[in-house]
């Protein structure tokens, strides 16, 4: 009966995904729960058109030592049915990477396009999709970690709520259904008023408890889209870390999908 009656206020917590159900209704199974949390935190982010922000990438290695690089990020959001997001990012320090510029595509049933230009050789390098789990530029965080988290591309379970500092969150688990991820699953903490991510924990392909990626100093857009301006990538096997401090976001700058094109990429140095 405990049981029970756990399940149904977690089914109440996510009514906006399930719809008023009377009480002698079919309990959701855990999978049906953790897909209704994730369908819930990509409706409450529809609509944003697209964001341009400037960041500033600290690596930090197992001695201490650090790194820093500055970049910009661009997005623009999936309006045909199965496709994911564009995402563009430029580096412009330091003068070494100035102009090296990476560009993802997420499809929904298909893999995924990235691309990469690099100055030094002067041509756009293609990103197969068998190394997707390889380290972005030096930092902790791979390849794949940079693409759209669209809800089609997991299978789910819902784990528990519990508390994640001073919120209450679910847990859920999330297995990557696409090929040649570097991860078996995630373990994703979603605070249960904004659905907005506030931690993942990631293990790898003999699954070691890998990463971890901390969502830290939220702030809301247009009365609705909250973006976290800082993200820290703590890689828990090498004792690594990557921190990215974001500008404030500008959102519906006019940007198209012609911003987005690959033969574009040599181009924005």
């Amino acid at each position: 009966m405990t049981r029970c009656l756990m399940l149904l206020s977690l089914m109440l917590l996510v009514l906006p995904v399930w719809g008023q159900q009377s009480t002698d209704a079919p309990v959701p199974s855990p999978e049906e729960q953790g897909r209704a949390v994730a369908i819930e935190a990509d409706r409450r982010d529809q609509g944003f058109g697209d964001t341009t922000t400037e960041l500033t990438m600290l690596l930090t290695n197992a001695e201490g030592r650090q790194r820093t690089r500055r970049l910009s990020w661009k997005t623009l959001e999936a309006t045909d049915p199965g496709e994911g997001d564009k995402a563009l990012t430029t580096f412009y320090e330091p003068r070494d990477i100035e102009g090296t510029a990476f560009l993802s595509y997420t499809h929904i049933s298909r893999n995924d396009d990235q691309w990469l230009f690099l100055p030094s050789l002067k041509r756009v390098k293609r990103i197969a999709s068998a190394n997707k789990s390889s380290a972005f530029m030096g930092s902790e965080f791979a390849y794949e970690d940079l693409l759209s988290n669209e809800v089609e591309k997991f299978d789910y379970r819902w784990l528990k709520n519990e508390a994640c500092g001073e919120l209450q969150c679910f847990v859920i688990e999330r297995k990557p259904r696409y090929e040649n991820s570097g991860y078996t699953k995630q373990f994703a903490w979603l605070d249960e008023i904004e659905y907005r991510p506030i931690k993942t924990e990631f293990f790898d392909k003999k699954g070691r408890f890998q990463k971890t990626l901390h969502f830290e100093d939220y702030r809301i857009y247009n009365d609705r889209y909250w973006r976290a301006h800082t993200l820290i990538m703590e890689n828990h096997l090498t004792g690594k870390t990557t921190r990215l401090t974001f500008s404030p976001f500008l959102f519906q700058t006019g940007l198209t999908r012609q911003d987005f094109e690959p033969s574009k990429l040599r181009l924005l140095r």
